[in-house]
């Protein structure tokens, strides 16, 4: 059996259309299609049936999707095994992350790892943990970084590691002429009570958070009036349109005249990042950046490694 063929059979069964598979890996419909079609003579059984306009998987599919799974995963790790007999290290390392995370992070990283390693490449991807994890466990990606909110924890799928990176506060952004933010004092949820908020969309960790802190410390749902990914952004609608954020250290400028920072009066709201990585052997180029990334966490100050008992060492290897 071709391992393409059987990679391109695992890609359907966890995208569910040959559009997906298409986009995802850079082909066309069509091409997956007769992809498909070669390993159905090569196995010598139907592995995909007509449902509607598109295809499903036959019992036959399924299973032996669920076998590939298995023969792709050993591949990736005789790969691994052998690049790890040699002391030089070469390779690819394809990492992705939110925006503050590929900024404050894996730009770092990547910079250090051409000075270190020049034979490694490494390619970025901004992606948001919900579009980012399906990425990690098909192998698109080899790592990724998010966050996970105070309150809102995020869930930990079975075959992968957790790596806490690093945790920092949440801070409350008012624009510098808010009657709140002259005194320099912590601000009190409900005191934000009739303001406009900005946010992410909702599904995302960082609007539940937002909705989730002002209920339970403010006794209020927020004016969510302004939804967007970019965090300079928000802090635009802070600025000029008079809105207020509740927004991580890390996507805070270090000093900005038109926006004032405070500290949440009932406790601290803090995040955490981490990274993830698929369980199993890593190949030196993953593990050499893995390194470097720690390295890079640990420069940023406010670093808390003993988190979610869940959590993995940044630098483990193996589950």
């Amino acid at each position: 059996m071709d391992l393409r063929r059987l990679r391109f059979l695992r890609e359907f069964e966890l995208r569910g259309t040959l559009g997906a598979v298409a986009a995802a890996l850079d082909y066309s419909p069509s091409a997956i299609s007769q992809q498909l079609a070669l390993l159905e003579r090569e196995v010598g059984a139907t592995l995909l049936e007509k449902a509607g306009r598109g295809v499903r998987l036959t019992d036959a599919g399924r299973l032996l999707a669920s076998h590939a799974g298995v023969i792709l995963a050993a591949a990736d790790a005789a790969t691994a095994d052998l690049a790890a007999q040699t002391d030089f290290v070469r390779g690819t390392v394809r990492a992705s992350g939110l925006q503050s995370a590929a900024r404050r992070l894996l730009v770092p990283a990547v910079a250090r790892l051409g000075a270190a390693f020049p034979a490694v490449r490494a390619e970025i991807r901004e992606l948001e943990f919900e579009q980012a994890l399906p990425e990690l466990r098909l192998g698109a990606v080899d790592l990724l970084i998010s966050d996970e909110y105070d309150g809102h924890p995020r869930p930990r799928p079975s075959g992968l590691i957790f790596a806490q990176l690093h945790a920092e506060p949440l801070r409350v952004a008012l624009p510098a002429a808010h009657p709140l933010a002259a005194s320099g004092d912590p601000v009190p949820m409900a005191a934000l009570r009739d303001e406009v908020w900005t946010a992410t969309t909702p599904g995302t960790g960082h609007h539940a958070m937002v909705v989730g802190t002002c209920r339970s410390l403010g006794g209020f749902d927020p004016d969510l009036r302004h939804l967007c990914y970019d965090a300079e952004v928000q802090l635009e609608l802070v600025r000029q349109a008079g809105a207020v954020a509740l927004l991580p250290a890390l996507t805070t400028p270090p000093a900005d005249p038109a926006v004032v920072f405070r500290d949440v009066a009932e406790r601290r709201v803090g995040r955490r990042l981490f990274v993830v990585t698929r369980e199993g052997p890593r190949a030196p180029a993953l593990t050499a950046f893995l390194t470097l990334l720690g390295d890079v966490a640990s420069s940023l100050g406010d670093s808390q490694r003993a988190g979610d008992p869940r959590d993995a060492p940044a630098g483990r290897a193996d589950p």
